[in-house]
């Protein structure tokens, strides 16, 4: 047999595979990435809510309760006091004294006697020395007239805090409402008995330190007792300090000289407020809806006659300056306005609400362009303006 004529033996022919691995790769990425996508799908509006910047100038009443524009009246009081130098004790016996002013709601003038009796509430009794006469005028402005007062009896029991006051002869009588009083600052003055005695010009520094430190104290805790949704407004809060009798201290030869203070305020719902002033201030856009107010910098309050008791129905005042007014934002009658809509149509929905200013419409993944018929699967976030 010749060389030629030999055959060698042949490989086993492989057949073409199929590439089932690299399919079911690509397949499981294909797979992950549209499940990434439905995972983190969303459908969102971003909303810039529309703002108003207000200027008023004008008078107000506010009431207590479900008034158009609810009014709270807060208090804040601490004492302080400081050691000074002792010069012995002394003997006092003096009647507290000091100013109140009498409003007259009737529309005629009111004569009131001289030694005419004003009663706080726990019952302390203070007389004016002269007759007064206060025009008249009306509830939301009352006429109005002030008067020092003395306390009936001695004693530190009536250096009484800021206060009302009402008229005992006047019991029974339409004039028990229509003619009432009150004090922006304590009554002083009224001591018995011996008392610790300091040397007078380290007394009046002390005091002059402790009014200081006060102040602000009385104003932040003023501010700390501002619910979320209420306001306090620059000249809405009246700050007054009453000398308390010295007491003896703990240290061989001082005093502690003591001063308290006192501080009265009004607050207003924020919404409340904010309604009345855009109402106030003239736009013509402004249909009624709600808003809150960002700042109050930039407005002034003047009481008409005096800060209101804890007591008061209402209060009236003037209020001017500027105020930056933003709509509140209902993020579920956006979600409600836009469910089921594609995103133009969205757009078109929302430029009918005034609150909104501006809107951003998210929508994921991509290929998604409506919204979700269930309006709790709609996000609305609300940004600053």
């Amino acid at each position: 047999m010749s060389q030629s004529d030999t055959k060698l033996p042949r490989a086993p022919r492989q057949g073409s595979r199929f590439p089932y691995v690299t399919i079911f790769i690509v397949l499981v990425v294909i797979a992950g990435s549209a499940a990434a996508l439905m995972y983190f799908s969303s459908a969102k509006i971003e909303v810039v809510p529309s703002t108003i910047a207000a200027t008023v100038q004008g008078s107000f009443t506010a009431g207590q309760g479900t008034a158009d524009l609810p009014f709270k009246v807060i208090t804040a009081q601490k004492v302080a006091s400081q050691s000074v130098p002792s010069n012995g004790t002394k003997t006092v016996n003096s009647a507290a004294s000091g100013t109140i002013t009498i409003y007259n709601t009737q529309a005629k003038a009111q004569a009131l006697i001289a030694n005419t009796r004003f009663a706080t509430a726990s019952g302390l009794v203070f007389r004016i020395h002269s007759a007064v006469t206060i025009p008249g005028g009306s509830t939301a402005k009352p006429g109005s007239v002030s008067a020092k007062v003395f306390a009936d009896k001695e004693g530190s029991s009536y250096n009484v805090g800021p206060t009302s006051f009402t008229i005992p002869g006047f019991a029974g009588t339409p004039q028990a409402t229509q003619v009432t009083a009150r004090s922006t600052e304590a009554m002083s003055g009224g001591a018995s008995g011996t008392v610790p005695s300091v040397d007078a010009a380290g007394a009046v520094a002390a005091r002059t330190a402790l009014t200081s430190a006060l102040g602000p104290d009385l104003e932040k805790s003023l501010k700390d007792q501002v619910p979320p949704d209420y306001v306090l407004l620059p000249g809405a809060w009246v700050t007054s300090f009453q000398d308390l009798d010295p007491a003896a201290s703990a240290t061989a030869g001082q005093v502690e000289v003591k001063e308290q203070g006192t501080a009265t305020a009004v607050i207003f719902q924020n919404a409340g407020l904010a309604k009345a002033i855009a109402l106030a201030s003239g736009g013509a856009n402004y249909q009624g809806e709600p808003l809150t107010i960002t700042s109050t910098e930039g407005l002034k309050l003047v009481p008409t006659a005096g800060l209101p008791d804890a007591t008061a129905t209402s209060f009236s005042f003037t209020l001017s300056g500027t105020a930056p007014l933003v709509y509140f934002v209902d993020q579920a009658r956006i979600a409600a306005a836009v469910a089921g809509k594609d995103r133009q149509a969205a757009q078109v929905a929302l430029t009918n609400y005034p609150e909104v200013n501006r809107a951003i419409i998210v929508l994921r993944p991509f290929w998604k362009q409506s919204f979700p018929e269930d309006p709790a699967s709609i996000s609305i976030v609300v940004s600053n303006p």
